[in-house]
């Protein structure tokens, strides 16, 4: 029976999981199979002993993860740095999100708001905070379009009717999205940069699969692919 490699992975990552993934499976023979979402809901999907060989969220969690023994530490390895950003439907005029004031009016004027859950994915909650901030949370929230991650988010966002819809959600899920284009990152006082490291489950039956996607994932040989979905180094 062919092996299977299965992930739970951040929807920021998902992208560039499912763009490397049949080139590991001609390589190796083993299929990547995966859970994508927030990852709040990935963390409760392992403490719950849904099977893991390799996960793939942010790398504060890992840590949290990997100290509690779930996780094994050494084989914790950073992907890449990603902003949040703003996004509209691919073909309309991006306005102006350069600063504060102009992403309020931004957002005052919109009819809808496409964002990932704002109590279990890390652009959501920094989203909400961010509106908590500028002082229209309760305003907008009849606007508010929210989806368990920011990929089906973006998805939502690109099959939408009507005019002055907006988007936000890490901009890895924005650029890997057909149909939807990165209006810019959220302005510098709400700037939010995240860390996504992979790590190998402690109960892996896969361990070695693993640790060979892993070097598929952070290595080299998708350097390129990394940075045009948006992912940043950390040097």
């Amino acid at each position: 029976m062919p092996s299977e490699l299965r992930l739970l992975c951040a929807g920021a990552v998902q992208g560039l999981v499912k763009a490397l993934q049949q080139e590991f499976a001609d390589r190796t023979g083993a299929a990547v199979v995966g859970r994508f979402g927030a990852v709040g809901a990935l963390k409760e999907a392992l403490l719950a002993g849904e099977p893991c060989d390799l996960m793939i969220v942010t790398d504060s969690l890992i840590g949290l993860l990997a100290g509690d023994g779930l996780l094994i530490e050494d084989s914790r390895t950073p992907i890449g740095r990603v902003r949040t950003g703003i996004a509209v439907r691919a073909g309309e005029a991006p306005p102006d999100v350069s600063d504060a004031a102009a992403l309020k009016s931004v957002l005052l004027s919109s009819r809808g708001i496409y964002f990932p859950d704002a109590e279990r994915s890390t652009a959501g909650i920094h989203f909400a905070g961010v509106l908590r901030q500028l002082g229209i949370l309760q305003s907008l929230e009849p606007r508010f379009r929210t989806f368990p991650n920011g990929a089906t988010a973006m998805r939502e966002l690109a099959e939408s009717n009507g005019p002055d819809l907006i988007g936000c959600t890490q901009v890895t899920e924005i650029n890997y999205t057909p149909g939807v284009t990165l209006v810019g990152p959220l302005p510098s006082e709400f700037e939010l940069a995240t860390v996504y490291s992979a790590a190998v489950a402690r109960d892996a039956l896969e361990p070695e699969l693993a640790r060979l996607f892993i070097e598929s994932l952070a290595g080299q040989g998708s350097a390129r692919l990394r940075r045009d979905g948006g992912f940043e180094p950390l040097s």
